[in-house]
């Protein structure tokens, strides 16, 4: 009789254990679970993407002016300024003049027009 008992107990806890089981997961395979699930797995994927582009930006602005300091130094615009010598000039790489520039060529003067870029103008 106890042994009858013992496997009958048996049979109903596996029997519960197995259906407890198989209703959750029922309930993770639902559409509402299934798209708050992809939802997550979405934003933690975001997060992780802006993490790593914050990162390399961080990383880029750090190496330009690590580069900007080594070609500072290169170039002596870093160096001490040594009273005896003038300072360095630094020069526009475009320069922004009003009055159109002039050349003197054999006696016959030239003038640039500016904003003016067409190239068939000349020939």
């Amino acid at each position: 009789m106890f042994r009858r008992t013992f496997w009958f107990t048996t049979g109903v806890a596996a029997g519960v254990w197995a259906t407890t089981k198989v209703n959750r997961k029922l309930k993770q395979l639902t559409p509402e679970s299934l798209a708050r699930a992809a939802g997550n797995k979405a934003i933690e994927a975001g997060h992780r993407l802006k993490d790593r582009a914050v990162d390399f930006a961080l990383d880029v602005r750090d190496n330009m002016a690590q580069r900007e300091a080594e070609l500072g130094d290169a170039l002596g615009l870093n160096a001490p300024v040594d009273p005896e010598l003038p300072a360095p000039r630094r020069y526009a790489a475009i320069e922004n003049r009003t009055e159109p520039k002039t050349y003197v060529i054999d006696s016959t003067s030239y003038a640039y027009k500016k904003n003016s870029y067409n190239r068939n103008e000349d020939h």
